[in-house]
């Protein structure tokens, strides 16, 4: 019996990449990618205080609180649209990109593509360290958001080294990298901020260094410690037999026309499920500090604290409960019950009347994200043929910078104006209306689509 299982091992054919080498490469490079979240509050004051007196910036910002004026709100509303188009830009730039980082992968191969990608962002935490200016810091998130449409290709990755019936189980791991990376990350940066080059050395100043330089030059370090692990360990998952045409790559240049012109109609029903629920959670994201700000008086330490758990929760869903559900379950049925504990979570945050009740709806929040992620990035890649996991995971991972780009202010404008209960409504209505479109979803088949 021994021998025969020792057989049966051997003829198993090997992964030509392991998946723990895959989730090494996201938690580096997401936990660079974070390293900005605590500090957009301090950098944009910085900036302000420097370069918004007068010239374009002065001009933007006095648009904004006549904005913010004619909305009836003066008092947070101009900073909150203001960080608003600045993390709408670096997500407008992953929406551009990510399906042509993920398209091209399909035609040269991942490891390429990743190599090229973890460069450019190094270049752009390198720039954002001698960022004297507020343009210039502005550039930094330009080049971030142009190069960080990267992790469809490492999701791509995943599909390729993965069997149909383990796919789903793989991209709750993805999501558990995703989480701990995006815990770990802000940890890092609340931390490294204390540490002032500038005040240290003021003759550094220059040259560009400023009080966020250390969290900038951390994150460069991650990502040349990334490039040396892709070189090292990283390696080509997708075989030359199945790369895609180069016409597949011609079309991503437009991402709506990518979008648009998908063909495959249970691809695009998954897209617009992922989009919608995407849309209500951002907006949670976005609203939530001041959410618990306004009604419990938390501070910065136990914002963190709330956000950390969020976090958490997270990562024990993703990497641990929807694992044990796709063993029962259907990524369908697993994609339906995150989504109606998001409609909970959304009721229950918005209206909570105590802190207890605030923490149970941000862990039915994590609990349904944890449960839609992988389920939805599994359904896509079940869906699609092996020859364009990289240009559909590409297309899927651009419609959630999308919901990252235009969610933010309006976010903002509805918190800040109708009420924090009006805008948990609007978002316990999307989930709804994206459990509606689920239950639509067909079963993936046992074998890959031609």
């Amino acid at each position: 019996m021994s021998s025969f299982a020792s057989a049966a091992s051997a003829n198993k054919p090997k992964r030509p990449l392991s998946l723990g080498v895959i989730f090494l490469t996201l938690y580096i490079d997401l936990i660079g990618f974070s390293i900005i979240f605590p500090l957009a509050p301090d950098l944009l004051k910085h900036y302000l205080a420097i370069d918004g007196s007068g010239g374009a910036l002065g001009w933007f910002l006095a648009q904004l609180h006549s904005i913010s004026s004619a909305l009836g709100n003066t008092s947070h509303l101009p900073e909150v649209l203001f960080g608003g188009v600045i993390s709408s830009v670096f997500a407008a730039l992953q929406f551009v990109f990510a399906p042509l980082w993920g398209g091209l992968s399909d035609r040269i191969g991942r490891r390429s593509v990743l190599r090229f990608t973890t460069a450019g962002t190094a270049a752009s935490y390198l720039l954002w360290a001698f960022s004297g200016s507020f343009w210039l810091f502005l550039a930094s998130r330009v080049l971030a958001g142009a190069f960080g449409g990267n992790l469809s290709v490492a999701t791509a990755a995943v599909a390729d080294v993965t069997t149909r019936e383990e796919r789903s189980n793989a991209m709750g791991l993805v999501g558990a990298a995703f989480g701990l990376g995006l815990v770990t990350g802000p940890l890092v940066g609340a931390v490294s901020a204390h540490v002032n080059l500038a005040a240290i050395w003021p003759s550094l100043a220059g040259l560009g260094v400023n009080p966020f330089s250390m969290p900038a030059l951390i994150s460069f370090a991650l990502a040349l410690v990334n490039l040396a692990w892709i070189n090292a360990r990283f390696r080509e998952t997708l075989p030359p037999e199945v790369r895609a045409n180069p016409v597949v790559v011609r079309r991503e240049r437009n991402p709506l026309k990518a979008i648009l012109s998908l063909d495959n109609p249970p691809v695009r029903s998954v897209n617009l499920v992922s989009f919608t629920h995407s849309l209500a959670f951002v907006a949670m994201e976005t609203s939530l500090v001041f959410l618990s700000a306004e009604r419990f008086g938390y501070t910065a330490g136990e914002n963190g604290m709330l956000m950390g758990f969020l976090g958490l929760c997270s990562i024990l869903t993703q990497g641990m409960i929807v694992r044990r559900l796709y063993r029962r379950l259907r990524e369908t049925s697993v994609l339906a019950i995150g989504l109606v504990c998001s409609i909970l979570g959304f009721v229950a945050t918005g209206f909570a009347a105590t802190p207890l009740m605030l923490y149970i709806g941000v862990a039915m929040l994590a609990l349904g994200s944890g449960l839609i992620n992988p389920s939805t990035t599994g359904l896509i890649s079940l869906y699609s043929s092996i020859a364009e996991q990289g240009r559909v995971l590409g297309i899927f991972r651009s419609l959630g910078a999308l919901a990252r780009a235009i969610t933010p202010v309006a976010a903002g404008i509805v918190f800040f104006t109708a009420g924090s209960r009006a805008l948990y409504v609007i978002a316990a209505l999307l989930a709804l209306v994206a459990w509606g479109l689920s239950q639509r979803l067909p079963q993936p088949g046992k074998n890959p689509p031609a």
